[in-house]
């Protein structure tokens, strides 16, 4: 029997399927309906679609935990520097070249790139991700006890600081920390804030990393959760830990790593920035290389994630925080739509009629599906236009699932790179992730891919 095949066009649009559905099974093929365009989608890739699970270790941020100054600021949504060295080592990268992440987080890219002596710059349109990315480079420059001996100068001074200003009509500010831990905390930034460059920015760094143990919160999923019975740390001792492990960071550089070395003349070049529009950002020459992980469509809002940074520094007010909120790539449940903007991609269409016959937890589902990928549409636009000719792209990403409804991302991403122009050359399978009890019930198990996709120009 003739294998059968369907076919979809959409040329306006620069896709086209017409391959042969294949019967054999590749994760989550064996939910899409009969002709489904995300079948003819997963064919077509299927080619190049390969595991390297060794990879899903290094994909988070749980690779950073042991690793100097990379561990000083908690960024759950950070990939580790062994991908990093991984991606430069795949791709040959030398001191010619210029590294580019586009959704700098943590920073790990950057400061990965800079230890090994190559060129590099960093973009986040999140404040305090743009911050960390330009302040841990920071870190390996210190002479031992530099850093200590200003933590040593400082406390004597903090009790009678006049306590910083924060965004306290930001309700979570009101509820995340006991009265005095919050006293204490305005006084610590208050005196920080009086520190020269570049140490204020390395002891706000500091700062910033000890404000969820001190609080009556947790970064849990989508939201920051209230934890009303967590015991917390008193904020003088957490910093003082903070500042003790850098010094220990400093002593086992050296250690693990002797032969990478940041010199201030190699140092990264970091912008607050919106990768959907890269006019303003100077680089220094055409990117060559980009590593990089943009948000999940997965519902997760990094303003609430990170109120609390934000609220003690980066924003005066509620306000503020909102227009950040809706400035951000549209990744989250909270998305507006224009009522111009449709479905950028044919899959994206399917999906969206799909779910027009659920029973979602959520209405603004289709809406931040929508966003997203018009979003990450205009993004890829501006990487092909800014990157320098055969530069290369390897970039993180997960796919997701509504109400049993899958969303290949590593391949609607791929497809939106090859009609601007990129290859598409691996879509490398680095772990498989359960879906949620509730959808377990319902739908069954079925794992949901977290891929490394690999363009060239």
């Amino acid at each position: 029997m003739a294998t059968p095949k369907t076919t979809q066009k959409d040329l306006a649009g620069g896709y086209q399927f017409n391959v042969p559905i294949k019967k054999e099974v590749l994760t989550g093929r064996d939910v899409y309906p009969f002709g489904s365009i995300r079948l003819q989608l997963e064919d077509k890739y299927s080619p190049i679609i390969h595991e390297d699970l060794t990879l899903g270790s290094q994909v988070s941020y749980v690779g950073n935990r042991s690793v100097p100054f990379l561990r000083i600021f908690r960024y759950k949504e950070a990939f580790a520097l062994k991908f990093v060295n991984y991606c430069l080592s795949k791709f040959e990268a030398t001191t010619n070249d210029y590294v580019f992440d586009p959704f700098s987080g943590l920073g790990t890219t950057v400061f990965t790139s800079t230890l090994n002596g190559i060129p590099s710059v960093g973009v986040d349109k999140l404040p305090i991700a743009y911050f960390a990315s330009k302040t841990l480079p920071l870190f390996p420059l210190l002479k031992k006890n530099e850093l200590s001996n200003i933590w040593s100068s400082l406390i004597p001074l903090i009790p009678s600081k006049r306590p910083a200003d924060i965004a306290d009509d930001v309700a979570i500010m009101n509820n995340a920390f006991e009265e005095q831990t919050l006293l204490t905390l305005r006084k610590i930034k208050a005196a920080i804030d009086e520190l020269p460059t570049p140490y204020h920015d390395m002891m706000l760094l500091l700062f910033f990393s000890i404000l969820e143990d001190c609080s009556l919160t947790a970064k849990d999923g989508q939201f920051l959760r209230m934890k009303r019975d967590k015991a917390t740390p008193d904020p003088m001792k957490a910093m003082g830990s903070k500042v003790t492990q850098v010094e220990e960071d400093i002593h086992r550089n050296k250690l693990l790593y002797p032969h990478h070395s940041i010199a201030t003349d190699t140092m990264p070049d970091v912008y607050l920035g919106d990768t959907r529009d890269l006019s303003d950002i100077r680089f220094k020459k055409s990117p060559t290389i980009i590593i990089t992980s943009p948000p999940y469509a997965n519902r997760y809002d990094y303003t609430r994630s990170y109120s609390l940074e934000l609220c003690f520094h980066f924003v005066k007010n509620f306000e503020e925080l909102k227009a950040l909120r809706f400035g951000i790539l549209r990744s989250h449940i909270e998305s507006k739509i224009d009522k111009t903007e449709v479905s950028p991609h044919p899959v994206i269409t399917e999906i969206l009629e799909a779910l027009k016959e659920k029973n979602l937890n959520n209405p603004r589902i289709p809406i931040m599906i929508t966003t997203y990928f018009i979003d990450m549409q205009k993004v890829i636009r501006e990487w092909y236009r800014v990157l320098a000719p055969k530069a290369k792209v390897a970039m993180v990403v997960d796919n997701v699932r509504f109400e049993g409804e899958l969303v290949p991302v590593d391949l609607i991403l791929s497809d939106m790179a090859e009609a601007v122009g990129f290859k598409v050359e691996e879509v490398i399978v680095t772990r498989y992730k359960g879906n949620s009890s509730q959808q377990m019930k319902k739908y069954g198990r079925v794992p949901v891919r977290e891929s490394v996709v690999i363009w060239e120009k």
